[in-house]
């Protein structure tokens, strides 16, 4: 079923666009966050340059001879071994969005761009600027580390430990490193499903200016500025922006059975503001002090979406705030690296929950705000060790201390005091070590460890190993790994009261993928297939018993995940046309009932076509595909399964303007990320680019 709605999606754009499916299938196919990144392609594929003379005529005429040593990706990436190397050395499975992504997916958010990662799912509850959440391989919400900048982000008074993406402003990002599968080894708690670094942008070079904003349905309106550059020995990177959208109700937008039962549902919009700063100082001699801060507030309306009047007035605020710090430098003639780093992460959410009884009168409304404020204040040192043909060693030690406060006032129906309900902190310090050694030409391996003791709490090790294996004859990577991961029980879980357990072990699991990336036709199709499989033990429930008849949290749960990704770049019609595809099979499983994991899709799939009819023009259709799942657990409240289809375009004026549109869910499709919470229909945005 959920093939042939793909399918169908698909012919439906071809339709679109007056290319017949035949025709199409005939064509010929084809250190943190430092990082150095050659420059990248643009989402607009090369054209091939126009000869006019009679030799050149004559040069085209004779096929090109195949070269036999396909060039491998020039890319680094940091997130995979803590320090920069090329993609196409690494053993992990590591997929990186970049910011022409970002601003193709959506300007104001960057929740649709992560969208493109196989193996990687997102919810949002009730649309733009509610809460939203991130599976890797279907791990639960709050086993993903985010980090920003190489720093976690995970917020401390999170039930779970998760990290809430609609808090997040992406004018300032420059790229994004998603990391699968098990990595506490080199990242500690948190990491049990993988990890997603967001790499703030950094200046080099004269002073670049960018400005973008973008207006459209549901009065949605967006400007993001950007100033980057260099002068001498420092760099500078400044950003900000804000978007502001009068939404739609979260709870019940566009499901008929429950805006007829409910009648007319208010708007649920939101505001966010944010910006950020990165500076740099080369001081030589291997020397390079940095810096940056960052911001980002969000005001969004959210619906209670349960009891008699589930559409209600409630309302929200959230504030991330972090500022770090680093230095490094060279010894021993640059063999030792050393690099030290300082930060604090502060979280502050605020909600307004409102709810109703018999009526909306004042005396039978409910109306209390929780607050949750969690800080994060801590220092790591990395060393980075050449040992020649032993390859290289990295190692290091990391300490941090968090905090989590939360309160609680009533405002309806009688006000009352603002009353502590948590107030509690946590020392965690680590010591880690990663073992790089390239075999010969073709095979690189790595081996690594790690030790958390959460102060009082939980001591844990893990461990992580890959390798990877070069044929550049055939332009081939072998790729595996495997590793444990594990994940300290939270503040919340251990200290919250009456539901709390402060005899909670930690979260653990055992992971491994293999997978192949293949380049063909001399670039032309690039193909990545990987294959997966997790398990999961000590997981922390939520249970109600004897004992306990309000319900506490204890360590009950075991369950497994496995499946296959795949993802393919296929160069159709050189400088015309170019098609990218995701597709990622998951299977889920809670090993006490055996039945699927809530909000897991067993299949999701995503399609874009690139056209471009011109050297100005740009046209992209993209199709994403869900399977059908359960949003509530044991297999509770079915959503069907869907097909949406989206159209970015762009034209470019000249080397400084161009202007841009962008349709969500063109063909009208209802569907449902959580149940009885609403999704977008048909919309439009459009804007205009400035890069001088």
């Amino acid at each position: 079923m959920w093939f042939s709605r793909f399918a169908a999606g698909f012919a439906a754009l071809f339709g679109l666009f007056g290319l017949p499916e035949a025709a199409i299938a005939q064509s010929d196919p084809q250190k943190l966050p430092e990082v150095v990144v050659e420059p990248q392609p643009s989402a607009r594929p090369a054209r091939p340059a126009r000869r006019t003379d009679n030799a050149a005529r004559t040069r085209q005429a004779a096929p090109a001879k195949p070269d036999p040593s396909p060039p491998q990706p020039s890319e680094l990436v940091i997130t995979p071994d803590r320090t920069p190397e090329p993609l196409s050395r690494t053993g992990s499975d590591v997929s990186v969005v970049n910011k022409d992504m970002i601003a193709t997916a959506n300007p104001g958010s960057v929740v649709d761009a992560l969208r493109t990662v196989p193996g990687l799912d997102i919810t949002e509850s009730g649309g733009p600027g509610a809460t939203t959440n991130i599976r890797l391989r279907g791990a639960n919400t709050g086993q993903t580390l985010v980090m920003i900048d190489g720093i976690r982000v995970n917020d401390p008074t999170a039930a779970s430990g998760d990290f809430d993406f609609a808090m997040l402003m992406p004018s300032a990002i420059e790229r994004i490193e998603v990391l699968k599968g098990p990595q506490s080894a080199l990242y500690g708690s948190d990491a049990i499903g993988g990890v997603v670094n967001i790499i703030t942008r950094k200046g080099s070079g004269p002073a670049q200016f960018n400005v973008s904003t973008e207006g459209g349905s549901y009065g949605t309106a967006a400007t993001n500025g950007s100033v980057t550059g260099s002068a001498g020995p420092w760099s500078y990177a400044f950003a900000g922006g804000g978007q502001h959208s009068n939404g739609f109700s979260r709870f019940g937008y566009r499901i008929p059975s429950l805006e007829a039962k409910y009648g007319p549902l208010e708007r649920d919009g939101f505001d966010r503001v944010g910006g950020s700063a990165r500076i740099g100082y080369d001081a030589g001699e291997g020397v390079r002090l940095e810096s940056g801060i960052l911001s980002s507030f969000t005001r969004s309306a959210y619906d209670a979406a349960t009891g008699a009047f589930p559409d209600t007035p409630s309302s929200a605020t959230r504030l991330l705030q972090q500022v770090w710090g680093r230095a490094s430098f060279d010894t021993l003639d640059g063999i030792l690296n050393h690099s030290f780093n300082v930060f604090e992460t502060h979280i502050d959410r605020s909600f307004n929950e409102v709810s109703y009884k018999i009526n909306k009168l004042p005396q039978n409304t409910t109306s209390t705000i929780s607050d949750y404020i969690g800080n994060s204040v801590g220092a790591e040192y990395q060393g980075n060790l050449k040992m020649g043909p032993l390859g290289s060693l990295v190692f290091g030690s990391r300490t941090q201390h968090e905090t989590a406060n939360t309160y609680s006032t009533s405002l309806l129906p009688i006000p009352g005091p603002r009353k502590p309900q948590l107030a509690e902190t946590q020392d965690t310090n680590s010591v880690f070590a990663l073992w790089q050694l390239p075999i010969g030409e073709r095979l690189n391996i790595s081996l690594g460890g790690r030790v958390d003791d959460v102060v009082d709490v939980v001591r844990f090790e893990t461990w992580r190993a890959t390798a990877a294996y070069m044929i550049a004859e055939t332009g081939t990577k072998l790729r595996a790994s495997a590793g444990t991961g594990a994940k300290a029980p939270t503040l919340y879980q251990l200290y919250a009261p009456t539901y709390g357990n402060s005899s909670l072990s930690p979260e653990q699991s055992f992971g491994y993928d293999a997978g192949i990336d293949q380049t063909l036709f001399n670039g032309r199709l690039t193909l990545s297939v990987t294959a997966f499989a997790n398990k999961f033990s000590n997981l922390i429930e939520f249970s109600i018993d004897a004992a306990n008849p309000l319900g506490h949290y204890v360590n009950v749960t075991r369950a497994e995940t496995s499946g296959i990704e795949f993802g393919s770049d296929l160069v159709i019609l050189p400088g015309y046309l170019k098609l990218k595809t995701a597709y990622t099979h998951l299977r889920a499983v809670d090993l006490r009932t055996n039945l699927t994991l809530q909000r897991r899709p067993s299949d999701v799939a995503r399609l874009a076509l690139t056209i471009t009819p011109t050297d100005k023009w740009l046209i992209e259709p993209r199709v994403l595909t869900v399977s059908k799942r359960y949003s509530g657990a044991n297999e509770t409240n079915l959503l069907a399964a869907y097909t949406r289809v989206d159209l970015y375009t762009e034209y470019k004026i000249d080397s400084v303007w161009k202007v841009f549109a962008r349709g969500e869910n063109i063909l009208n499709e209802h569907y449902q990320e959580v149940f009885n919470f609403g999704t977008t229909g048909p919309a439009v945005y459009a804007g205009v680019n400035a890069t001088w």
